[in-house]
């Protein structure tokens, strides 16, 4: 046992109210385009002034992402009740920044309830704060995965659940992405620690169901920072 080793995170006092409700995420991704004149102060203020006038949205986070991949800049974590407040936030970065920040990558995805453990809820919609590094990345899964035995399935998803079991410090969402875009899943690992989210993604690789992956890429990793810094940083 290590100082990082808690027991998986329990939502079951909330899971089925999850469980019930419609929330939509999206994960917008972004880059600084210094060919392109900077609006400055004032476009800071207006995209920050009317993400927070678009109904029933939440900002997870904004994230720095520059340097871990060479194509993009900052990733923004959003989730909202309809996916249309989704589109208008994305409306309102990507106008607002005229020109300087443009699309790299965005999916949208929804949370529906896990088909073998209806208490594995995303932790965003858990009330679980965020914390200070993010790992999204897509999934989808073999051809052959949804045509196995569920009691096969079942199975590899506990030991790929056990996998976690020392990672309770690590949070994770995931959620379906079927006919939202090109993927069937969507994951963010969450932790104040960067090595955590490392050490339990190279965990993952050692379990069955890791012959049942398609595709998995691209990923996009940071440090979460404040709105104002990283618009700043691209607008002025």
């Amino acid at each position: 046992m290590t100082e990082h080793t808690a027991p998986v995170v329990d939502h079951s006092a909330v899971a089925e109210s999850i469980n019930e409700s419609i929330n939509y995420a999206m994960y917008a991704v972004f880059a600084e385009d210094r060919l392109v004149e900077a609006p400055g102060e004032e476009a800071v203020a207006h995209i920050e002034q009317r993400l927070a006038a678009v109904d029933g949205l939440t900002v997870r986070g904004w994230y720095d992402i520059s340097g871990f991949r060479a194509d993009a800049d900052v990733l923004i974590w959003l989730h909202a009740p309809t996916s249309e407040a989704l589109q208008e936030a994305y409306r309102v970065v990507l106008e607002g920044s005229e020109g300087r920040l443009t699309p790299v990558w965005s999916n949208v995805g929804v949370h529906r309830a896990a088909e073998f453990n209806r208490g594995h809820v995303p932790a965003f919609l858990a009330g679980d704060n965020p914390k200070g590094y993010v790992c999204v990345y897509p999934f989808v899964r073999s051809y052959e995965w949804y045509l196995l035995p569920e009691a096969d399935r079942s199975r590899m998803l506990r030991e790929h659940g056990g996998a976690a079991r020392d990672y309770g410090d690590v949070l994770a969402n995931t959620i379906s992405a079927f006919a939202l875009g090109d993927y069937e899943w969507l994951l963010a690992f969450e932790s104040d620690d960067l090595i955590r989210i490392v050490d339990l993604m190279r965990e993952l690789r050692a379990v069955e169901a890791r012959l049942h992956v398609r595709e998995e890429v691209p990923f996009f990793t940071g440090p979460r920072r404040e709105a104002r810094e990283l618009l700043r940083r691209a607008l002025v």
